[in-house]
């Protein structure tokens, strides 16, 4: 019934595996070329101001982001179900064995996780220039 998630589930979760590991790689050679051009002018009291050397500079959203994202997904999930439970006869007795029931049940699912999806990100993004106005 869910197989609609599945490609871009796992889509996403390879595209994300491969641009942290260049993502992990870049910081590398970012942090050496640092070390590098700091050369001889390194001292024991540059340690106690602790520098920072990520790529990071600033406070990050992205747990903002994908738990909305989360949050929006599984409501749309929620409310699908719903819909589906009170719209599609039979729905609950698993007896649907027609297609174009199937289809409907598919696409109600879809568009609800993609427009809730959608909803949790635009509650991050209104929240996020909430923190920055401040």
């Amino acid at each position: 019934m869910m197989e609609f998630i599945m490609v871009p589930a796992i889509m996403a979760i390879v595209t994300l595996g491969v641009y942290k590991l260049f993502e992990l790689f870049v910081c590398k050679k970012e942090r050496l070329t640092i070390i590098e051009k700091m050369g001889d002018k390194f001292s024991p009291d540059m340690l106690e101001r602790k520098m920072n050397f990520s790529s990071i500079g600033n406070f990050s959203f992205s747990a903002l982001k994908i738990g909305c994202l989360l949050v929006g997904m599984g409501l749309g999930l929620l409310v699908g179900y719903l819909i589906c439970t009170t719209t599609v006869v039979g729905y609950s007795n698993y007896s649907i064995e027609e297609w174009r029931y199937r289809e409907t049940i598919s696409l109600i699912y879809g568009a609800c996780v993609l427009l809730f999806g959608g909803i949790g990100l635009i509650t991050a993004f209104i929240v996020e220039l909430k923190y920055n106005k401040k």
